[in-house]
């Protein structure tokens, strides 16, 4: 990889080129799409939807940028009402609201913090409350830390990335469930790294591999109520938390070691959360989707 792209767009994702991104680092997790250079392509301008998810209500955790805000995009060029869960990246959300609106869909922001049960059980019920209902609930926010070694993670860091990247999705799940019915769908970000593992991510993984079991325990759970459990396992995507995680000079290679040799960009993800979301995916529960350049083949 030899060359630095000062902004891409859908055409250039669709001729699969390798990217050098320059080096770069954000302070703080979750991260700013805003801050990027690159920014990510969140967004393919082609993409017409068909009414997949007309007049659906779904809620995306992380909806603001990176995976979160390429498939609320989506959802609403299908049809859907979005609610976009997220921390503190208000500019990023904003931006992502902007985009659904220009749809014709309504677009609700919550911001917080998903490891308090309060929070998570007040945006199930303010979605409900301001959107009419709850049909799809995406659980797509998470955090990583890497670390050289289980004996350099601290505990608080461990606790705080379950608490994140688990625990979130346990609470949303389940006061969510109630307010879903017949045809509804969840599904949750898993990772390649729930399968391949990684040693300077460990409970990253971790939490990763929960996700799969808990979407396959759900999909069990909820199957004869005609509610459908599914994951998506991303590889290396281009997201906010890349910069906000990685040191800076880890990320002109970033996604490199894929078979395609390079990363992918959020807008690559977004059919496959539509897919799952709609009736196209009718037979399909308890299934984790790969969309990951590969990277699962590698062992």
């Amino acid at each position: 990889m030899s060359k630095f792209y000062p902004y891409l767009g859908y055409e250039e994702v669709c001729q699969q080129v390798p990217i050098q991104f320059p080096p770069q680092h954000q302070p703080a997790q979750p991260g700013l799409e805003t801050l990027m250079d690159p920014p990510p392509v969140f967004d393919d301008p082609n993409y017409i939807g068909t009414g997949k998810l007309m007049d659906k209500v779904a809620l995306v955790t992380g909806g603001d940028s990176g995976i979160g805000r390429a498939v609320s995009i989506a959802f609403a060029k299908e049809g859907a009402d979005v609610c976009i869960v997220y921390y503190d990246e208000h500019e990023d959300a904003q931006i992502t609201k902007a985009y659904i609106e220009a749809q014709g869909r309504k677009c609700l922001l919550i911001s917080g913090d998903i490891r308090d049960e309060s929070f998570c059980r007040s945006s199930i019920e303010k979605t409900v409350s301001a959107l009419g209902g709850l049909d799809i609930l995406v659980n797509n926010a998470g955090v990583q830390f890497p670390q050289n070694g289980i004996e350099n993670i601290p505990i608080e860091q461990m606790l705080f990335t379950f608490e994140v990247n688990f625990f979130g999705i346990f609470m949303m799940t389940k006061f969510a469930v109630p307010y879903l019915t017949k045809g509804s769908t969840i599904i949750s970000t898993a990772s390649v790294l729930a399968y391949t593992g990684n040693d300077q991510m460990i409970d990253y993984s971790s939490t990763k591999g929960a996700i799969v079991s808990f979407t396959r325990s759900m999909a069990r759970s909820l199957v004869s109520k005609g509610i459908r459990v599914n994951a998506v396992a991303p590889g290396p995507i281009w997201t906010p938390l890349q910069p906000a995680s990685q040191p800076a000079d880890r990320i002109p290679t970033f996604g490199s070691n894929t078979p395609m040799r390079r990363a992918g960009q959020p807008v690559e993800l977004a059919p496959t959360y539509v897919y799952l979301a709609s009736n196209d995916s009718s037979y399909v529960t308890g299934q984790v989707l790969h969309v990951d350049g590969g990277a699962s083949m590698q062992s």
